[in-house]
């Protein structure tokens, strides 16, 4: 018979959850503040953010992608940013072509500019697609940041900052990477001017 017990259950994930929210909202205010700054000088200065990462990655870059877009909190005028994960035909021509592990940095190479930002989405830090796309925009001037959980993988060598959330675990460092993200959008739209 199952012993799966609910209760238990729910109680782990919420302890889970409020010790890493509160490990990254204790650490990471000096990064969040960098990630702010870059990202506000780019879009001042007429540049776009770059959004990417696999999986439930890609859900959190087409995710802020379109709160920049659109809309946040209220309407205003459109932040620039793109996310490169939901373009089917390119996604599929790339994989077919010239492999996965080039999805993201032919995009980057085809729609990146000097002055842009790339926000690269890996928990793991190993992607070597999502390692491949912020090598590239660095080699086209492009500021790149990092979203990362554990130890950060490899991506401390190809982005100028990596933003590591303090856990091990996948869905805390997703919770993590959306609540960072949505908090970018927010602090972007006041930073603007555009409430």
């Amino acid at each position: 018979m199952n012993s799966f017990n609910i209760s238990r259950f729910w109680d782990e994930e919420a302890q889970e959850h409020l010790e890493t929210a509160q490990k990254t909202f204790n650490s990471l205010q000096n990064e969040f503040e960098q990630m702010l700054e870059l990202c506000e000088e780019s879009i001042k200065n007429n540049g776009k953010i770059l959004f990417f990462g696999n999986g439930g990655s890609a859900s959190d870059a087409q995710h802020l992608a379109t709160e920049l877009t659109v809309r946040y909190v209220n309407d205003r005028v459109p932040i620039p940013a793109i996310a490169l994960t939901t373009d089917t035909s390119a996604l599929t021509a790339i994989g077919n072509d010239m492999g996965f592990d080039h999805l993201f940095s032919r995009q980057v190479e085809a729609l990146g500019n000097d002055g842009d930002i790339a926000i690269g989405i890996s928990t793991s830090g190993k992607s070597l697609n999502i390692i491949n796309g912020l090598k590239i925009a660095q080699s086209k001037g492009i500021k790149t940041i990092g979203l990362s959980g554990r130890d950060g993988g490899d991506m401390a060598g190809v982005c100028d900052l990596l933003i590591i959330v303090p856990s091990n675990t996948t869905a805390r460092i997703q919770e993590m990477h959306i609540t960072l993200g949505q908090m970018l959008c927010g602090a972007l739209e006041q930073k603007l001017g555009l409430l």
